[in-house]
């Protein structure tokens, strides 16, 4: 097959400008000949793409390559010839990953080859238990039903995001991972000095991020005693224990009883979070910052929701942003309110 010989000095300019006009053949090793490389090649290339960094230094020669040894780049990869490709797409090509489990959705015309899938999954991402899911968040401690499907029977793990480490068990509390940039957009708002309530704490992710990179007192609530356990396993983890101040229990309750007041507050329970808006309210100081979040199909809606809830005090809305998809047409807003 053809490649291109060119001197070892210039190889890595070419090489940009190949790959650049997709002329580069990457099933194939490129070789080394003293003082020259050989690259494979799709097809011959036009000299003058070359002629500036090559100045006649660079040819066209016949040669052999090695196949390059590649490991496949998706779960799908892993898949062909042990499934149907028409049932293959029906896979979803994104899963989360939270520490060393792998949690998949699988259609249910493939649960047939939902094992097979597994260790597919657990092969691709070097991980170490796969578990499929078996239904939607429920409930108000908000877990999910799912089944081991792959790798080891465990569902404890430690996930680590921009410096955390977050222990929890996926059967027991919710998580997701793919709000990590969000929580890290948050924390970058937090000043110094500032109390913060999280009225839907789960396992403390937003606290722990916070207190890592600040001097703050927050409170992290949630009604799920499990997730309790775990806010003060993660408080310890990440040495925040001073920061932190957790609690179990109905969040209406909790910051009635305890008369708590705080100049930022995140609502991160998209669901429902629009019921205890008026908890929120009357919770935030003159100023202070909501996190607000909600399904929506647009932000009119969570931003009304938010006014209404505010009546007779003001808001300036600093900040909304579509944070994920969660359907088609509809999805998980967020919403930054100053209330005053």
């Amino acid at each position: 097959m053809i490649g291109l010989k060119i001197p070892k000095d210039i190889a890595n300019d070419v090489r940009k400008s190949l790959l650049k006009n997709s002329l580069i053949n990457l099933d194939f090793k490129i070789e080394r000949e003293k003082d020259y490389v050989i690259i494979p090649l799709l097809n011959e290339p036009k000299m003058d793409l070359f002629s500036e960094i090559c100045q006649d230094k660079c040819e066209i020669i016949d040669t052999d390559f090695e196949m390059q040894k590649r490991s496949p780049r998706s779960l799908k990869e892993y898949l062909e010839g042990k499934i149907d490709p028409k049932k293959i797409e029906e896979i979803r090509g994104s899963f989360d990953i939270i520490g060393d489990i792998v949690i998949l959705e699988i259609p249910e015309d493939l649960d047939e080859y939902k094992h097979l899938i597994g260790e597919a999954a657990l092969k691709f991402t070097g991980r170490k238990a796969v578990f499929k899911k078996q239904s939607e968040i429920k409930g108000i401690i908000r877990t999910r039903d799912l089944e081991h499907i792959a790798g080891e029977d465990i569902s404890e793990t430690v996930h680590q995001e921009f410096g955390c480490k977050l222990m929890l068990d996926v059967k027991k509390v919710y998580f997701s991972p793919r709000l990590a940039t969000e929580r890290k957009r948050v924390a970058d708002q937090v000043q110094d000095g500032e109390i913060i309530v999280d009225m839907f704490a789960g396992v403390a992710p937003f606290p722990v991020l916070i207190a890592k990179n600040h001097n703050v007192k927050i409170y992290a609530i949630d009604i799920n005693n499990d997730a309790y356990e775990y806010i003060k396993r993660n408080m310890e983890l990440n040495k925040v224990s001073d920061k932190i101040i957790p609690i179990s229990g109905d969040v209406r309750e909790v910051l009635g009883d305890k008369n708590i007041r705080a100049d930022r507050i995140i609502m991160n329970l998209p669901g429902t979070a629009y019921e205890f808006l008026d908890s929120a309210i009357e919770t935030v100081n003159e100023g202070g910052i909501v996190h607000y979040y909600e399904f929506s199909d647009d932000f009119q809606k969570p931003v009304e929701r938010i006014k209404i809830a505010a009546y007779p005090r003001k808001i300036e809305v600093l900040g909304k942003r579509k944070v994920r998809s969660r359907s088609p047409g509809m999805w998980h807003m967020g919403i930054d309110a100053r209330i005053f």
